[in-house]
This record gives structure tokens, sequence and C-alpha cells, in this order.
């Protein structure tokens, strides 16, 4: 399912995901129950509060925050929901958006690093190879130095394999991929 860029927030995340915005009638048991929302700068009701107006600046303060990439698509939030929106698909979009318009949150760099090594990693593999991602995701940030002597005793330990592991169909993983990139 594809959305128009022009239409309002709320009516895109429900073309994409099927869940509806306007149902919260903001409880805060998602923002109770999330593990994480005390590192957010925005708790998830109030993220679906801002998208709730349809006004754009508030859409792109949605967009624009920190917690959707502290996200962990737990479930907690939709398990707690007396009005059973399933939030994870909605966090899933705003980072799609933030990441298709270059509105990653500044403290949000490092996650989209690994996300994008993890993505590429699958993407030529079909499964993770570790040594691969954490080289992905050196060069991606700069911290080439980082656990530079956890690497040897990990090695040493059997634990990271040098060489990457495939799947035997790549081209399928490859598909699946290429079904969902815009």
């Amino acid at each position: 399912m594809s959305s128009n860029p022009s239409d309002p927030l709320a009516d895109q995340v429900f073309q994409m995901t099927g869940q509806s915005v306007a149902k919260c009638y903001q409880c805060g048991k998602c923002s109770a129950g999330c593990p994480l929302s005390s590192e957010m700068d925005l708790p998830p009701n109030q993220i679906l509060r801002l998208i709730q107006y349809g006004d754009p600046g508030l859409d792109a303060k949605a967009v624009e925050c920190y917690s959707i990439w502290l996200c962990l698509s737990c479930h907690t939030c939709s398990a707690r929901c007396p009005q059973g929106i399933d939030l994870p698909p909605v966090m899933d979009v705003l980072r799609q958006r933030s990441a298709r318009t270059g509105r990653v949150h500044r403290q949000a760099r490092k996650i989209v690093a690994f996300h994008r090594s993890f993505l590429k990693s699958i993407r030529s593999h079909g499964r993770l190879f570790e040594v691969g991602t954490i080289a992905s995701y050196k060069f991606r940030t700069g911290k080439f130095f980082q656990d530079l002597f956890l690497a040897p005793r990990i090695l040493l330990k059997g634990k990271l394999g040098l060489l990457p592991h495939s799947v035997c169909d790549r081209k399928q993983v490859r598909r699946v991929f290429e079904s969902t990139d815009e």
C-alpha cells in the first residue's frame, strides 16, 4: 500500500497500517507501559496526539522526534491499549517518513546507522553477518576504535565468524527487499 505524500499524516498512517490514530483518547496506558518512555522526548500517546490534529507543523514534529527511533516494537503499548491501536506499525511509518525526508533526529543517527548496516547484511546474505554489520556500522559512525580490544577476545572464543554464511535462495530475500523499497 502506498500513500500520497500530500495527504495528512494520519491518513497516510491509516493507508499504510490500517491503524486509526483518531481512536486514541489519550488514556496514556501506552506511555505508562513503554519500557523506554523515560528516555523519550515525546511519549507514545503524545506522538499520536500530534498526528491527530492533522496540522503539517505538528506532523513534522512527530516525524522529527527522537522517540520514534527508540521504539522497540515490543507491543507492550498495543497490549495495554483499550482501543486496540497497534502502535509499532505507526512508529514504522513515522521512521520511514523521517528517513525518506531527511528529518532524522540528530540523537538517532547512530540508531539509523545500525539499522542500515543490519539491513544491508540481511539483503546481501539473507541472514546477519555480524563482522560485516559491525564493520559497516563503524564506517557509518566513524567509531573505528570503539570496542577495538573486545573484538580479538570474541573472535578467539569463536563467537563471530570471519566469513559470512548465506542462505540458499538469496534472490528471494532480495525480492522481499525490492518489494518494500520506495
